[in-house]
């Protein structure tokens, strides 16, 4: 006959058991970081991949030459699919600020330019996967740990969080970009750019539980938990001018207007400009 207050045999078992788990979830999960990133870390990679496959055309061949961008192939929204801000409208500006720097003449009106520059864009996506070296997170055992309880009488079971050793989370983003020109006129071939593709990465770890440890593309150096972003290398090759640092262009020179060519206008009429005449010669 058992004493009274004594604890039965499967509660005690059951308390072991718990008290084994938390030992092992207190050696496991000495360190904790969470960071909620995805939407800005996608924006980036998108971003970062545009940017890079757009530095990669080279428009020096169209240097100083009237050109119209024709944007129908990348506008419109049935033909991309944004990534927050990252959009088909970045994407325009991306080339229209290449197009400027390599000392292109962009004009508004197509019947404006001699040339015309198709764009367009094959690729613009981001995914990743998540690799844990432990015990994931499981619905499953916290089911079962549930329905031991139950039966042992014991307290409800908490949910059984991940125990992993370490982690690691991989996020890429891909940009794909391709342009083409030809004569407004004459509709005669002048200029093709290749395909200019483009690839970022992020890549996250924890060990033991700290973390997040972060490298990839889009980060100046390796850090922990916030180290400074970086938007990919160096722009053009060639003497074309890359867009990601700030350059300040010469300033056409401004044409001085010397006093004579200055006409006051009056209050009431407009000015008009003097043009004085020779005398006539008297006939002999």
């Amino acid at each position: 006959m058992a004493c009274e207050g004594s604890a039965a045999p499967g509660r005690s078992a059951a308390n072991i058991a718990a008290g084994w788990l938390l030992l092992v979830l207190a050696a496991t999960g000495s360190g904790c970081g969470t960071v909620q990133q995805n939407s800005a870390t996608e924006q980036l990679l998108a971003s970062d991949a545009v940017d890079t496959a757009v530095s990669q055309i080279d428009f020096t061949p169209l240097t100083s030459q009237k050109v119209y961008l024709d944007t129908r192939y990348v506008s419109k929204p049935e033909h991309l699919k944004a990534i927050g801000a990252v959009s088909g409208d970045y994407i325009i500006s991306s080339i229209r600020q290449a197009m400027t720097g390599s000392g292109v003449l962009l004009m508004d009106k197509m019947e404006e330019a001699d040339y015309i520059v198709e764009a367009r864009v094959g690729t613009l996506g981001a995914d990743g996967h998540e690799m844990v070296y432990g015990i994931p997170s499981s619905g499953a055992l916290t089911a079962a740990s549930t329905a031991v309880a139950a039966a042992t009488q014991t307290p409800a079971a908490f949910v059984i969080p991940e125990i992993s050793i370490a982690k690691n989370k991989n996020q890429l983003a891909a940009a794909k970009v391709a342009c083409f020109a030809y004569h407004r006129e004459s509709r005669e071939r002048v200029w093709q750019s290749g395909l200019s593709t483009a690839k970022s990465t992020a890549k996250d770890s924890w060990v033991m539980g700290a973390g997040p440890f972060q490298k990839g593309t889009i980060y100046e150096r390796t850090g922990l938990a916030g180290s400074t972003l970086h938007v990919g290398e160096e722009g053009f090759g060639g003497q074309s001018l890359g867009f990601r640092e700030p350059i300040t262009f010469e300033l056409p020179p401004v044409k001085e207007v010397e006093e004579d060519e200055v006409i006051t206008a009056g209050a009431e009429s407009p000015a008009t400009e003097t043009v004085e005449t020779p005398a006539e010669t008297p006939a002999q």
